[in-house]
Order: structure tokens, then sequence, then C-alpha cells
């Protein structure tokens, strides 16, 4: 039984098309900290920017990562919120509010990613660098 195979120029496309979507991810997510973009893309967003429907660019990646697209998304903006929470800086609601959601769905995006609250994960940070600086203090 012959096994159907992509042509060359439809596999080296959808290669392209998802750099490009992982591209546009990256530069979105850094206007979004960055405050010059105050609303959170959606796929319809990164396909208009790209000039290729929705569903396209959705099989697209999937076809490509084995992965929808929102796995890369959520996986970057966890990204971003770890380090941020690293950085002790700022309020974990502003966090939120930094990366376009009300505090209260920011800890129930980041639980379940993260399998903790933001402030359970800020604190286990402190804790691992409090212990750190202990043992070089001894």
């Amino acid at each position: 039984m012959p096994t159907n195979k992509l042509p060359q120029k439809i596999a080296a496309r959808q290669h392209e098309i998802t750099a490009d979507f992982l591209h546009i991810i990256d530069r979105h997510l850094s206007d979004i900290v960055d405050g010059r973009v105050l609303d959170m893309y959606e796929i319809r967003d990164i396909a208009d920017e790209m000039h290729i429907h929705p569903t396209h660019l959705s099989n697209t990646i999937k076809l490509a990562t084995g992965k929808a697209p929102c796995f890369f998304f959520e996986e970057k903006i966890m990204v971003i919120a770890r380090a941020m929470l690293q950085e002790n800086q700022r309020s974990i609601a502003n966090i939120a509010t930094t990366l376009t959601f009300d505090p209260s769905n920011f800890t129930k995006f980041f639980k379940r990613f993260q399998g903790m609250t933001p402030k359970q994960y800020r604190e286990s940070v402190l804790q691992e660098e409090w212990a750190k600086t202990e043992l070089l203090t001894i």
C-alpha cells in the first residue's frame, strides 16, 4: 500500500508558515510586555497578518509540529510569567494585567500549566534563592 507523502513544495511551506507564526508570537508578546500593545492576539489576528485563513494556519502548525497553535502561545506566556515572577519587582496583579489577564484568570491559567499559583511559584523561587545564599554564607 503506497504511503501518501506531501509534495516537497507544500512540506517546505508548512515549515515557513510555522517559523513565521512563531516569530509573530515572539514579537507580539514582546509588544505586550513592553506596553506597545494592550490586547492579546488570537489565531485569526496572526492569520490575518500572515494573509492566510485561520483554519489553514491552525492545520499547518498542527501538521508541522504535532501541537496546536495555542500550545506555543501558552508556553511562551508561561516563560514570560515565570521570569516576571522571579524578578519579584511587580505585583502578581500587575503581571496579570501586563499579560492581558484578569488577575483571577491569570492565577487559574498559571496553575493549570505550573501546578501551583503564581504566589506559590514566587515563594518557592524566593525560598530556593534564600537557601542558596544561606549555603554560601555558612
